[in-house]
């Protein structure tokens, strides 16, 4: 297979090393500069160093020398740059069947990215590349087991088989909402343990965290017409448990640093990559007030974020909250 992966960041980088182990990959970056340093180093050195190139991977900086005779395109830019990236790809290959890998929901819109690809592209073959990985451990071949999830049943399976092999497990759904649900609202739910850990709260506010926020991420997902059993498995379960316990999580470190007293705008210049986590926060808040879902984690999460209570009153508020059945 011929695979065009758009977007050179830490996770987009990993994924072509993965898959350029087995198939004819090119990485697409919008600087020239950094795309003539990775060839000449055969490395991201920014996103993923000491993380080697294989032999066959191409870089380009030029759109659609990219997608030429490309069998699939992987879009691997954040959320903030799905949509653009989706205009770019309808205007060059137009009905190219892809995969998107950002998590979270759209600032502004509240849209989960699925509905920012209908608004986009309309009706072709697609879906979503989500579950506990982190780039590291893929670009090192470190064994992960990941979901592809599309609503058309044939295209998750047929894809899922062909990317599917050496240390990159591949499962296929049809329940594309629970897999973007559970890959959104976990990133807000690593935000809370960071900042629980960070406070020395000890592991059984954690472990309290993760399984109340699972709860979270079950009831707003069955709101917006995801299956329930989609969120015991890799792209529910799995991915917030490694989120909010993996020393490699972004949304966990900004906790972490949230816990420290740090400013938010601070916090997110000395991570250096995106944590979805910030944006989604808000974003699933508001739905699911207007949905009338009650999420006190993701509230209080929101909360510190916008800076209207501490991380130490957060908890105060969570462990007030009135005694109710599980």
């Amino acid at each position: 297979m011929r695979i065009a992966v758009l977007g050179a960041g830490a996770w987009g980088t990993a994924l072509a090393i993965a898959f350029g182990a087995r198939h004819a990959v090119t990485l697409w970056a919008r600087d020239a500069g950094r795309v003539a340093e990775m060839s000449r180093s055969r490395e991201n050195a920014r996103y993923l160093p000491q993380c080697p190139f294989p032999a066959a991977l191409q870089v380009t900086a030029d759109f659609g020398a990219a997608l030429a005779g490309a069998d699939l395109a992987i879009l691997a830019a954040p959320l903030a740059g799905l949509r653009p990236l989706l205009q770019q790809l309808k205007a060059t290959a137009p009905g190219m069947p892809f995969l998107w890998v950002c998590k979270g929901l759209e600032a502004g819109s509240g849209l989960l990215p699925h509905q920012v690809v209908d608004d986009v592209m309309g009706e072709v073959a697609c879906g979503v590349l989500t579950g506990p990985s982190f780039a590291l451990e893929v670009a090192r071949g470190l064994p992960t087991a990941v979901t592809l999830a599309a609503t058309d049943a044939g295209f998750a399976a047929a894809t899922a088989l062909s990317l599917h092999g050496g240390n990159l497990r591949i499962y296929a759904t049809e329940d594309l909402i629970g897999a973007e649900v559970g890959g959104a609202v976990k990133n807000v739910l690593a935000i809370a343990t960071g900042t629980c850990d960070g406070l020395g709260l000890g592991n059984n506010a954690r472990a309290a965290l993760i399984t109340r926020g699972l709860v979270e991420i079950t009831r707003f997902g069955e709101a917006l017409g995801a299956k329930r059993e989609t969120f015991m498995g890799l792209a529910g379960m799995g991915d917030l448990i490694l989120t909010c316990t993996g020393e490699l999580s972004r949304n966990r470190r900004v906790g972490l640093l949230l816990a420290e007293g740090k400013a938010l705008t601070d916090i997110v210049r000395e991570l250096g990559h995106v944590a979805e986590g910030v944006p989604a926060a808000r974003e699933v808040a508001r739905r699911a007030a207007e949905l009338g879902i009650e999420m006190p984690i993701t509230r209080a999460v929101t909360a510190v974020l916008d800076g209207r209570i501490t991380p130490a009153a957060a908890v105060e508020q969570l462990m007030a909250r009135e005694a109710k059945h599980e």
